[in-house]
């Protein structure tokens, strides 16, 4: 029998979705397997998201400088090998780490399968059902390399203290917390704002509302909707992404489009309701351990192409407003169920 790996390189270089999906894998192997050490290898930026996962070190990818090209992968790869890696799973599959792979020969190697012939077929409308998700093709890289790993018993590390400066900002939690996430990286996959709107005037009567997003653009629109009513905290651009992910832990429901922080929010263990339009939960991104009736999708009735793209980058003339579909009782009468 071969020998197994005592120190495995996982690779997920981005992006915050798909490297947030990488957190219950993860935490399920250290639980399984206490006796392997892992180096996850991404950006800076997402550290925070390992940090409370035993056995795991992050090495932080510099793509944009010192690591960047084929000179600066081979640079990574020497000091990557100074720290007597003797596997790698690449849960990425790009050329990049293609091109590490090469740099790193002699370790064990595994990549995800990415299914994209499976994917083609879903959207093209000739097999309408459910694919593997991407936490089992994570999972299955593992497989690869000679590891069992079972992700139907979950542990996640529960609610964190706030820091005293967040605290201030939040206020005391007299009432339910319910966090609000409503851009998406393609338009197509965000619930018109008109409609969330009226979902936040909903809810906040009788709930806190915190919203949750990143950049100048929307922290912007945050902020004038922040205005519009009570009850209603924007928390983006004002904290770390280390309190951030503090607040997400306090929350009772997480709302999202499908896109990163519906991910992040179901790594610690939240509730997640999302909103789908263009893209499907049947592509495989569905969030880590959510019951799939909390899905709120768009009619297929009126829009029975859908899913049109496995990222909602494309799609035919009229379904750009297919979250139109979706009435704001719609969602809100589905997370007054849940609180």
């Amino acid at each position: 029998m071969p020998k197994l790996p005592k120190h495995i390189l996982v690779i997920r270089l981005s992006a915050m979705g798909d490297v947030a999906m990488t957190v219950p894998v993860l935490r399920a192997f250290s639980e399984q397997h206490p006796d392997v050490k892992l180096t996850v290898l991404t950006r800076k930026f997402f550290t925070p998201f390992f940090r409370d996962i035993p056995n795991i070190n992050v090495f932080n990818a510099d793509v944009k400088g010192r690591h960047k090209g084929v000179l600066g992968l081979y640079r990574l790869s020497k000091e990557l090998k100074a720290l007597n890696i003797d596997a790698v799973a690449d849960l990425h599959n790009v050329l990049r780490s293609k091109i590490l792979k090469i740099f790193l020969k002699g370790a064990a190697f595994a990549q995800i399968d990415k299914g994209r012939a499976e994917k083609k077929a879903l959207i093209s409308g000739k097999a309408f059902k459910q694919l593997k998700s991407t936490h089992q093709r994570y999972a299955d890289v593992f497989g690869a390399l000679g590891f069992k790993l079972s992700l139907s018993n979950p542990t996640f590390d529960g609610q964190k203290q706030l820091s005293k400066q967040v605290q201030d900002t939040l206020g005391e939690k007299s009432q339910s917390w319910i966090g609000i996430a409503p851009f998406a990286q393609y338009e197509s996959k965000m619930y018109p704002m008109d409609l969330m709107e009226k979902v936040i005037e909903q809810l906040s009567n009788n709930s806190k509302i915190f919203l949750f997003g990143g950049g100048d653009f929307e922290v912007k629109k945050l902020d004038e909707v922040q205005a519009k009513f009570n009850n209603v905290i924007n928390v983006a651009g004002k904290f770390t992404l280390s309190e951030e992910l503090d607040i997400i832990s306090n929350l009772d429901i997480m709302l999202s489009m499908d896109s990163g922080n519906a991910h992040i929010a179901a790594m610690l263990g939240k509730k997640v309701v999302t909103i789908w339009g263009v893209t499907h939960p049947f592509a495989g991104f569905y969030p880590f351990n959510q019951t799939m009736d909390w899905a709120i999708l768009a009619d297929r009735d009126k829009f029975p192409k859908t899913p049109t793209s496995v990222y909602g980058n494309k799609y035919p003339e009229g379904y750009k407003d297919a979250m139109r579909s979706i009435s704001s009782k719609r969602i809100v009468d589905k997370i007054e169920s849940l609180l």
